[in-house]
């Protein structure tokens, strides 16, 4: 199983992201995707997830608005858009693919810094 993601880097506050997330080795159209980081020195969080169909996703309130998570399930690919971004959006973003009972995968991360 890989999770590779791309698409971090530096960006000025009020700039945008797009980061990928591809996926190999799963039945991708099965799983719940997300999107979670970590910013320096502070635990993992959720930052957005979409169910396997992409008919609901969910969004932390930090994002809601700024951020929209998708998915290509023939590309097996889940994707984050990142507009506004501001400062505290800088930390290492991870991409986590899951489903019962329960089989949960984590890909490596991509940094995504943004100066003020």
């Amino acid at each position: 199983v890989q999770l590779v993601e791309s698409g971090g880097g530096l960006v000025q506050a009020g700039g945008s992201l797009r980061l990928s997330c591809a996926a190999s080795g799963i039945a991708f159209s099965m799983y719940r995707m997300g999107w979670y980081r970590q910013p320096p020195g502070k635990q993992r969080e959720l930052v957005a997830e979409i169910t396997p169909g992409g008919g609901s996703t969910k969004y932390a309130d930090s994002v809601k608005g700024r951020f929209t998570i998708s998915r290509d399930n023939i590309q097996r690919t889940v994707f984050l858009q990142m507009n506004s971004l501001q400062p505290e959006d800088t930390a290492v973003y991870f991409c986590k693919a899951d489903r019962s009972p329960p089989y949960i995968y984590w890909g490596q991360g991509t940094q995504v810094t943004v100066s003020s």
